[in-house]
């Protein structure tokens, strides 16, 4: 038996920021995007793992209004877990999302006493986005 990773769902508040986030700036490619019920969901995937797929969506997208409510709470105060991504050249990575729109500098590359050298931005939408060398 096989089991592997195919989809991680990120939850953003505004789909358009994160769009130009995610595909413009940091390079994902838009695999699928789908209306329903006033919400979207655009599923993007890196040219180097495109079997693993990011799922922006809205707190509310599928959900109560009460648990979108309480997704909306967390994702303000920026306390939903972290994305990691990889690059093979980081400062050159991080200049371009630093200087995006939206994004917001939490941490400028450095070498992690446990051997990474990475940074660390928000996302538009105020997601925790750590970017180590490969």
């Amino acid at each position: 038996m096989t089991v592997s990773i195919s989809h991680v769902h990120v939850l953003v508040d505004d789909p358009d920021a994160a769009l130009a986030f995610y595909r413009d700036t940091l390079g994902l490619t838009v695999r699928n995007e789908v209306s329903q019920g006033g919400f979207r969901w655009i599923t993007l995937a890196t040219a180097s793992q495109p079997e693993i797929q990011i799922v922006l969506s809205q707190p509310h997208a599928g959900r109560s209004q009460e648990d979108g409510d309480a997704l909306a709470a967390l994702l303000a105060k920026g306390e939903l877990r972290p994305l990691q991504f990889s690059s093979d050249n980081l400062d050159e990575t991080f200049e371009k999302v630093a200087g995006s729109p939206g994004a917001d500098v939490v941490q400028e590359p450095v070498s992690q006493p446990w051997g990474a050298r990475d940074a660390a931005v928000r996302d538009p939408a105020g997601n925790m986005v750590r970017i180590e060398q490969s």
